[in-house]
């Protein structure tokens, strides 16, 4: 079973259950890269960090259980987004597959990419941006005004997004404000609206299961604010590669698509599954992709 950890900072948005982390069985013994063969790195502890977005719950949940399932003791730790950057940075955790590039989480990767080891993509052409209920029949920011709606409905302040619509609000001159809260509490803002067939704007991205579950869109940006395709891209600490070679490798391999990953959001979203047992459920379903993963050279 994974371990999860949440950060003093995120305590007060989320509600998870305590769970007591399993100790470390032994050092950092597990040998180079070209003698993957020779060893078992049963027992030794990896930790990823993560944003709580409900996307990075399903892909964080997934790539830990799979490492589990390759002998590691996991640790998942929910914290803000400049922190996720920093701790990993620092050294202080392994490493996330959160990475939103290149634009919603471009100060990050100014700040602290060099400090880092980029993997690559994990994921290709998700996209953030404004988002309404088809119902509102408007298909563009420059529909938007006080008259329509007087706010906004954000996710975390300072998350690339949030600071994306702040540069919206003012290339199009809105008189609207922009309310920050989190992905779990402006989908609930979206669900009460819609439910009542009353006017919403919120902020959004995909991959996210409320584009398979509303009938929303999102607005045209005229002026190219928000990218329209970006890339999720596993970050890891320096010296990861050689600390923990298959780990590594692991993380490299990992690759999926949006539909993977609203498969995982979905099932944690519609069938009350939690983030863990619903990214279980993905691994059980999709063994061969799971495979190559898991495939060490």
């Amino acid at each position: 079973m994974l371990n999860h950890h949440l950060s003093k900072t995120a305590i007060y948005s989320l509600s998870l259950s305590t769970i007591l982390f399993l100790s470390a069985c032994g050092g950092n013994d597990e040998g180079s890269a070209d003698d993957n063969d020779a060893y078992d790195p049963e027992g030794e502890e990896i930790e990823l960090t993560y944003v709580a977005w409900d996307s990075e719950l399903a892909s964080t949940n997934v790539i830990g259980l799979v490492l589990e399932e390759m002998g590691y003791n996991v640790q998942l730790t929910v914290v803000e987004q400049a922190p996720m950057w920093i701790s990993v940075a620092e050294g202080d955790a392994d490493g996330f597959v959160g990475a939103w590039l290149p634009s919603d989480m471009a100060s990050e990767y100014e700040q602290y990419g060099d400090d880092l080891v980029d993997l690559g993509p994990n994921l290709e052409g998700n996209r953030t941006g404004l988002a309404v209920p088809d119902y509102m029949n408007i298909e563009s920011i420059d529909d938007l005004s006080s008259d329509v709606v007087d706010e906004i409905i954000g996710i975390d302040a300072g998350a690339g997004i949030m600071l994306a619509t702040e540069d919206v609000i003012e290339a199009y001159d809105l008189d609207i404000d922009v309310v920050p809260s989190s992905d779990a509490a402006m989908t609930a803002a979206l669900d009460a609206a819609i439910a009542n067939e009353e006017p919403v704007v919120v902020t959004a991205w995909q991959p996210h299961w409320k584009f398979n579950s509303y009938d929303i869109h999102f607005l045209e940006d005229p002026q190219g604010i928000y990218a329209e395709e970006e890339e999720i891209r596993t970050m890891v600490r320096e010296g990861l590669e050689e600390d923990h070679p298959i780990a590594y490798q692991v993380l490299d391999n990992f690759y999926w698509d949006a539909e993977d990953m609203n498969a995982v959001m979905l099932d944690m979203a519609e069938n009350d599954l939690s983030a863990e047992e619903a990214a279980q459920a993905w691994i059980d379903e999709n063994q061969d992709r799971v495979e190559e993963w898991k495939d060490i050279d």
